[in-house]
């Protein structure tokens, strides 16, 4: 009876060791199994189905080779059309956000200058920090885009006729830096000479020089930029007006107040910022007609 009762104990130990060797292998196959799955889905990320899209080229001449102003409702409608039908062209966007910009409908155009920025960002990232400093007037943000376009295209590159450090300078200006203002638009004028001789500095790069020190009270060296200013663009009215306040600042107010009138006779004249796109925008500083009484 007891041996009858040993070999029953052995034949439910070997089962229960069937059983469970059983379910290891069920185990170990159902852990294949989830490996070969999520490495088949990993695959799938890895490899996107690409869309193809018509050329730049081949959308361009379809729907960009037309006549209407970039203020027409046609000019955005045309756009959209090219944009469905290749969405990867960062130029498109652009081209939307350009004369929104113009027309100081500059939350209606920030998204498309962001999506041409994140397509093309090589191309477009100083675009974007020249449209914040010289039209939305987001300094900060034009500060943020100078700096990342520095790192990306070189240190002393160029937008819209004017150095990095220019908009940089120019930026800090407006937020009321005045010493990094200074130490950018000095780099400026001084890469400038540096690479091509004193003759190619821009007169508003020694103008908005004069500006910055000026608010920093150093009115000597203020009118030495305007001066150096004047001698490249005669009859500025810009610079005259503020070379008449630092000599005011110094005492000299007769000779202030005969710059000041030569000013008014000159900025009548037209003889003001004359950059393209102070058409559509006042730059910082820039004269107007308040700036001077009218004559009784």
């Amino acid at each position: 009876m007891q041996r009858y009762k040993v070999v029953n104990r052995n034949q439910d130990s070997i089962l229960r060791l069937g059983v469970f060797a059983w379910n290891c292998i069920n185990m170990k196959i159902l852990f294949l199994a989830l490996l070969i799955l999520i490495g088949c889905s990993i695959k799938q990320e890895e490899k996107p189905e690409k869309k193809s899209y018509p050329s730049e080229e081949e959308v361009t001449k379809k729907y960009l080779n037309h006549h209407f102003h970039y203020f027409a409702p046609e000019w955005q409608l045309y756009l959209d059309s090219a944009i469905l039908m290749n969405p990867t062209v960062a130029y498109f966007y652009q081209q939307k956000a350009m004369p929104l910009y113009k027309q100081r409908k500059y939350e209606a155009g920030l998204p498309y200058l962001n999506k041409a920025v994140e397509l093309d960002s090589v191309r477009y990232i100083d675009y974007r920090g020249f449209m914040k400093c010289i039209f939305s007037k987001d300094y900060s943000g034009a500060i943020q885009d100078f700096t990342k376009a520095k790192k990306i295209k070189g240190e002393h590159g160029y937008v819209m006729d004017h150095s990095y450090d220019f908009h940089l300078g120019l930026s800090y200006l407006q937020l009321n830096d005045y010493p990094k203002a200074v130490t950018h638009l000095t780099n400026s004028i001084e890469y400038t000479k540096k690479q091509s001789g004193e003759s190619w500095v821009h007169y508003l790069d020694l103008f908005y020089l004069g500006i910055a020190n000026y608010e920093l009270k150093k009115y000597s060296e203020a009118i030495t930029q305007f001066d150096k200013s004047l001698n490249i663009y005669k009859n500025f009215a810009d610079a005259e007006y503020y070379k008449a306040l630092s000599l005011a600042r110094l005492d000299k107010k007769e000779e202030a107040m005969k710059i000041f009138k030569q000013a008014g006779i000159d900025f009548r004249e037209g003889h003001t910022i004359n950059e393209d796109n102070a058409y559509y925008e006042k730059y910082p500083y820039q004269l107007s007609d308040w700036f001077f009484p009218k004559e009784k």
